[in-house]
């Protein structure tokens, strides 16, 4: 198959996205290489030619789930101010974003995939993660840097931990009661915000 200039890339970015997203809400044992193919809308050789295999689909989805993330706390953090956390911690224990397994976050949907991943995996996370760790703690305030990134480190895994727990429920009493006490204890880890210039 003969691709146009840009083709290419815009048909592997969008079969990246279709499997981050079903990554994300079958996790990475839960789907194979044809339902991965079937949910980008291309053949199975198509897909392989474009990642090789399912690891590499899988990292890829990875990257671009984290780098959500990486966009969207300077989002929050322009759009609310010095409230920025709050509407954060809101959101990410909202009903909305609790009940879409497929286009949440995946910082708690593929977390317990990189887990029993290679390291190479890991080590990629990691750098993704601790990037995010840095841009939540420039809207923290007092403190060190360190001691800052410290509480994005806690505050992260309050809300990954919290939002992992309540989509594990079955009851909504339940379900509000664990999303309610998880975002007060993300503010409470995060200490006061500041507005960050940009």
């Amino acid at each position: 198959m003969r691709y146009k200039p840009g083709q290419k890339q815009e048909t592997k970015r969008k079969m990246t996205v279709a499997a981050s997203q079903t990554f994300r809400e079958f996790g990475y044992a839960g789907v194979g290489v044809d339902g991965l193919a079937k949910a980008a809308g291309v053949t199975s050789g198509a897909f392989y030619t474009h990642f090789g295999s399912k690891e590499a689909a899988f990292a890829a989805a990875l990257d671009l789930g984290l780098d959500e993330v990486i966009e969207a706390v300077p989002q929050f953090q322009r759009d609310h101010g010095t409230r920025w956390i709050q509407a954060f911690a809101d959101y990410y224990l909202g009903k909305a974003h609790r009940e879409d397994l497929g286009g949440g976050c995946a910082m708690t949907a593929l977390t317990p995939e990189v887990i029993r991943s290679a390291s190479p995996l890991h080590e990629s996370y990691e750098e993704k993660m601790t990037q995010i760790a840095a841009l939540m703690a420039r809207g923290l305030a007092e403190d060190a840097a360190a001691d800052r990134v410290n509480r994005a480190w806690a505050v992260l895994a309050v809300l990954i931990g919290g939002l992992s727990l309540a989509r594990a429920m079955s009851s909504a009493t339940v379900i509000d009661a664990i999303s309610k006490t998880v975002i007060d204890a993300a503010l409470v880890a995060a200490g006061p915000a500041v507005s960050v210039a940009f």
